[in-house]
């Protein structure tokens, strides 16, 4: 049987698991950096202002639980789980504990704002 050099060893990859990236936010594996920009404040702006617009709409078309349905069931599940992502990563954040505690409580307050208002 031959041996294998530690050099030469293939790499396992990485298994991100069944859900991916959905897993790797929810296990708080993300940089918090990219969690917080990218996912809570650009992503929440999105889902939260199309859900508004569709809840707009479907008010403006006499469709009070369709709306409801788009306005809330749709956009507050999404901030919850970004929410967490926030949180989780801010605890694997390897520098800076001020920086990852003003990134955590931003993102909690601003996606509990635009998800009840």
């Amino acid at each position: 049987m031959q041996r294998v050099s530690p050099s030469r060893r293939r790499e396992e990859p990485r298994r991100s698991g069944l859900l991916g990236l959905p897993g790797r936010l929810w296990r708080g594996e993300v940089p918090l950096h990219d969690v917080f920009w990218n996912w809570a404040i650009i992503g929440g702006l999105a889902v939260n202002g199309l859900t508004t617009a569709g809840m707009f709409i479907l008010l403006a078309v006499e469709r009070p639980v369709a709306a409801l349905v788009i306005g809330y069931v749709c956009s507050v599940p999404y901030n919850f789980f970004i929410a967490v992502a926030v949180w989780r990563s801010a605890d694997r954040h390897p520098s800076s504990r001020r920086a990852a505690n003003i990134m955590r409580y931003t993102a909690a307050i601003f996606l509990f704002l635009i998800s009840f208002t």
